[in-house]
């Protein structure tokens, strides 16, 4: 099987890279995303907003049966029978997941789910740990990155396309803060694997992000 593995800082355009990536390779793409989001729906439902524990998280994670299906190359995310495909980007679900995600048994879960998908698929996975955790045997793995100001810049320049007023210095401050908080989490820490291959883009349009990648992985298939 083809898998490639895309990891990388946040604000470097890596999911887009990764859809745009799939289309052209005729390929999956595997939002791991989107699992936590569907298994914080599935927690939401049973334990409504009760903070999660240790022990509450062991027994919920006994009891959880996730798919992932592709339904005309869309992801579908099912969870103990109900598809929350429609509800993964709900406010409450973008809020809530972070709570539910740092937890090591439901990781695990999620890096079987992704294992047992690679072994019988040519996919794309897209995270911070794909590469150096989630699937260390993957043939092609690309690290993605950009200096602090230009991801900075580009988030001011997004916010500033929808009409929202915002602050470089500010931005620049909470990219540090994400950095430094990925870099540092005790679990999925965001590091390069040791033979991936690093893709700076700061000089580079999303277009030149795409061939360039396009360019090695036709050269390592």
């Amino acid at each position: 099987m083809l898998n490639i593995t895309i990891d990388g800082k946040a604000g470097c355009g890596k999911s887009t890279l990764a859809d745009e990536l799939s289309k052209r390779l005729n390929i999956k793409k595997f939002n791991t995303g989107a699992v936590y989001r569907a298994i914080a729906c599935e927690y939401l439902k049973r334990y409504e907003s009760k903070n999660p524990n240790e022990e509450i998280i062991n027994e919920f994670v006994k009891n959880l049966d996730v798919k992932v299906v592709f339904d005309n190359n869309v992801q579908k995310v099912i969870v103990n029978d109900e598809d929350y495909t429609p509800f993964l980007r709900e406010e409450r679900i973008s809020n809530f997941v972070a709570k539910v995600s740092p937890y090591d048994i439901v990781r695990q879960k999620v890096r079987e789910i992704q294992r047992e998908f690679a072994k019988s698929n040519d996919c794309i996975m897209e995270g911070r740990d794909i590469g150096s955790v989630v699937l260390t045997n993957a043939k092609i793995k690309l690290f993605i990155t950009a200096s602090n100001e230009v991801r900075a810049q580009r988030r001011v320049n997004q916010l500033k396309e929808q009409n929202v007023k915002v602050d470089y210095d500010e931005i620049l401050k909470e990219i540090n803060d994400r950095d430094y908080q990925d870099v540092h989490r005790e679990h999925g820490a965001l590091l390069p694997a040791k033979d991936a291959i690093i893709i700076d883009n700061s000089n580079e349009t999303l277009e030149q992000t795409i061939d360039r990648c396009l360019d090695i992985i036709n050269s390592n298939k």
